[in-house]
């Protein structure tokens, strides 16, 4: 089983709670994950991704999100930041819904906590293709 925090610092809105749980189990489950295990999912705005992006990676711009995986924790995975403010603008500038944009970015933390990365091709494509096989088969896919 895997225990999710939603930490909900942007706004009082709980359909963000459902999204996260959904694609965070369906995740877990699509690969044969047993161990008891948390993570972590904060939600902020522009302003403090941008904060984040600049004291944790030195790049003085917002991002949709960061993570940060717990290596000293077997049970623990991680932190995922998630900014709603480029959630919403993704959302809308890839044409599709704000739920799906959410799912999209919560999958991708969930891997960079499971050491997934995409820093040169070969990585790039096994993560990309286990993202793309994972939504695929929720209600979020494209």
């Amino acid at each position: 089983m895997i225990n999710i925090n939603i930490i909900n610092q942007y706004d009082q809105e709980s359909k963000y709670d459902i999204i996260i749980q959904k694609i965070i189990f369906h995740a877990y489950d699509y690969m044969s994950m047993s161990s008891e295990l948390v993570i972590n999912v904060i939600l902020i705005d522009d302003i403090q991704m941008k904060e984040y992006n600049q004291y944790y990676r030195q790049i003085d711009k917002s991002t949709d999100v960061l993570s940060f995986e717990n290596e000293d924790s077997d049970d623990e995975l991680g932190d995922i930041f998630i900014s709603i403010d480029k959630t919403k603008s993704q959302a809308l500038e890839y044409g599709h819904s704000f739920e799906r944009e959410l799912a999209f970015l919560t999958l991708h933390g969930f891997l960079h906590c499971l050491g997934y990365d995409h820093l040169n091709d070969d990585e790039e494509r096994t993560m990309f293709k286990l993202q793309d096989e994972i939504i695929d088969q929720t209600e979020f896919r494209r």
